[in-house]
């Protein structure tokens, strides 16, 4: 009997599940089209499956090796199974193969039925509590089923009663691991995930590349919609990545604004987003809800608007706005799904099509336009701050090694103090450098978080043609969020160049001996790291060698390096201003005192800014180049008097 059944339920199984997943394909192509390798993505598919992922994977190693055995056992047994007992080729070798595939499953199968007893909050309940039956369910019977072909027990062992039992236990098994793959279930992720994998919106992310920038949007074209409104304004790929979605809330546990009581949970929204292509509402959603915003009273459809300021739609615009674009859900997430692009796209269409920006928003766009920076301070004064100090000016000079990036700091009078120290290291190293001066334009980076692409577009081609009047080498700036977009934003728009955050060029000068260093005297000392120099562009290092070289011994912080908290000043959070239990730079120097530090290393304007709005008592920020000044070894007049008559022979 046992014989009959296993081919038909083998087959059947396989059959629904192949037209599931044209079903499923056939969703996600309603979204906008991507040009994609098809042939080499599928080939690349394993590699970035086994390889690129297990970086992410392995930092929770209980999942990771469980991960391993049960996957792993599942996709040996399923192709096995199918060869033995589907196609019946009864060989006693692929009998023992198949045994020790189920028994590999079945032992991955019982450590995720151990984390299931007693979840972490992070992690969605309902129908992923059966997983770990279905999985135990399959691996077993397909284990009893193959005592026989290995010639363990004989032909027909336990006659009608057990062939029936091991048929039903086939049938749930094989129902969830095939049919559910396809259709809708825990398993889901399997399928949709290789396929995200393979056509993934940012291939470059792979074999150790990395890719944060924004995408730009075609202003150009009249028929590109400005934005996502609804669902199948998503490019067809972003569809299927949402689908790929595990559910295991690791983007949950790192979201700072879920963290601080905002409503916004990065995982719940990826699965309204899923809910949104397939139509219905939230109401059986097996996670943490938005924090405020109850389950149930949201709902969705393809061609739908996915934000409504009238009524309840789908996603409330607040949950949109609590973002600070920190890029800690992307970097947890062991699916690579963007979660940044979705929500600043989203975003394009409530800016741009709206006029929706909330709180000081629509200010801040205004002061852009008219100003050119966020403030709406008069532009003709963005060099105040250094009126005493004869910076060089690339009009003058035309040509420099060095263009520094002075940035909208320049208009904040704590964050002149960092210009100036950085002005201090860059003279004290014979740095070839000058500035833009009135010439500056703010760099974009707040309109286009904003969602505002037009104004961002605007700003970036302007300062692109004027910085393409002159010759240097390097861009070096105090700000990450201007270094990113300078860096990873401009070059879409034509604007290539190489740039470099005043940390990693102040580690350079060090390493070439053009500083003279001394010391840091003071207590202890923890650093943070800024989420746009960080988790966008990699830089780690580069901040803790230049504290290393002037004698700090960093006290790192818990969540530090690519988990740094965010300080809650990306992403134009500030601006929007969306209420929840707590702030997050309240949080962040909780981490900070935990450490027992007295001082705070910085390398970023607005980190500056939100942790010192922290009420004291708390310790002191500075930033890295106001520390490296502080250290610097003046040289005596004599050691300057040849550079200075040699300065004077070439003005001559």
């Amino acid at each position: 009997m046992l014989n009959t059944l296993l081919p038909i339920l083998l087959f059947a199984a396989l059959a629904l599940a192949v037209l599931g997943a044209a079903k499923r394909f056939f969703m996600w192509r309603r979204g906008r089209p991507s040009k994609v390798d098809w042939i080499g993505g599928l080939m690349a598919m394993p590699r970035r499956y086994l390889v690129d992922l297990h970086h992410v994977v392995e930092r929770d190693k209980y999942m990771s090796k469980t991960h391993v055995a049960t996957a792993g056992g599942f996709v040996l047994s399923a192709l096995l199974a199918i060869v033995v007992h589907g196609f019946g080729l009864h060989n006693r070798i692929l009998g023992f193969a198949l045994l020790a595939a189920t028994v590999l499953m079945f032992v991955g199968a019982l450590f995720v039925a151990k984390r299931r007893r007693n979840p972490p909050a992070r992690l969605s309940k309902g129908p992923w509590m059966r997983l770990p039956k279905s999985l135990l369910m399959f691996s077993a019977s397909f284990f009893i089923a193959t005592l026989p072909v290995a010639g363990i027990l004989p032909e027909g062992f336990g006659g009608w009663f057990l062939a029936g039992i091991l048929a039903i236990g086939v049938a749930w098994g094989v129902s969830e691991l095939f049919f559910g793959m396809t259709w809708g279930g825990p398993m889901k992720h399997a399928f949709a995930g290789a396929l995200h994998l393979a056509w993934h919106r940012r291939a470059e992310r792979f074999g150790g590349g990395r890719s944060t920038g924004l995408k730009a949007l075609d202003l150009a074209d009249p028929n590109a919609p400005l934005g996502v409104e609804k669902p199948t304004d998503f490019t067809w790929n972003q569809l299927l990545g949402f689908d790929a979605c595990v559910q295991c809330g690791k983007c949950e546990a790192v979201c700072p604004a879920f963290a601080a009581g905002q409503p916004l949970n990065p995982k719940k929204l990826i699965q309204d987003m899923v809910i949104g292509l397939a139509g219905g509402n939230d109401a059986n959603f097996a996670g943490s809800p938005y924090p405020g915003i109850p389950l149930g009273e949201h709902s969705g459809g393809p061609h739908q608007p996915i934000v409504s300021l009238q009524g309840k739609a789908l996603v409330s615009a607040e949950t949109l706005w609590s973002c600070t674009t920190c890029r800690a859900c992307v970097e947890e997430c062991p699916m690579m799904i963007e979660h940044v692009d979705a929500i600043v796209d989203m975003r394009r269409h409530l800016t741009l099509e709206k006029g929706a920006t909330p709180n000081k928003g629509a200010e801040v766009l205004e002061n852009l336009i008219a100003t050119d920076n966020p403030g709406g301070f008069a532009p003709g004064g963005r060099l105040n701050w250094a009126a005493d100090l004869n910076l060089p000016l690339m009009s003058e000079k035309k040509q420099a090694e060095v263009l520094f990036w002075v940035g909208d700091g320049a208009f904040d009078m704590r964050n002149q103090r960092t210009l100036r120290a950085f002005v201090k290291v860059l003279k004290a190293a014979n740095v070839d450098f000058a500035v833009l001066g009135l010439e500056e334009r703010d760099s974009g980076d707040v309109a286009r978080r904003l969602g505002d692409e037009a104004t961002f577009q605007q700003l970036a081609k302007r300062n692109i043609a004027t910085l393409n009047q002159y010759r240097f080498k390097k861009i070096v700036s105090c700000d990450p969020h201007s270094f990113h977009v300078l860096k990873n934003e401009y070059g879409a728009l034509g604007g290539q160049y190489e740039v470099q955050h005043h940390s990693t060029y102040i580690d350079e000068l060090m390493q070439r001996g053009s500083l003279n260093l001394g010391q840091h005297k003071g207590g202890s000392v923890t650093y943070h790291d800024p989420c746009y120099l960080g988790r966008y562009n990699g830089e780690y290092e580069a901040p803790r060698n230049v504290l290393k070289a002037i004698g700090i011994e960093v006290k790192e912080m818990q969540r530090s390096g690519f988990r740094s908290r965010c300080c809650g000043g990306g992403g134009g959070a500030p601006i929007t201003d969306i209420p929840g239990k707590q702030r997050i730079p309240d949080m962040r120097m909780v981490d900070i005192k935990e450490t027992g530090a007295e001082l705070v290393a910085v390398g970023c304007p607005q980190c500056t800014a939100m942790l010192e709005g922290v009420v004291a008592p708390r310790p002191e920020i500075k930033d890295i180049a106001e520390l490296v000044a502080d250290v610097l070894i003046e040289t005596t007049v004599e050691a300057k008097k040849p550079s200075a008559a040699k300065a004077a022979v070439e003005v001559a």
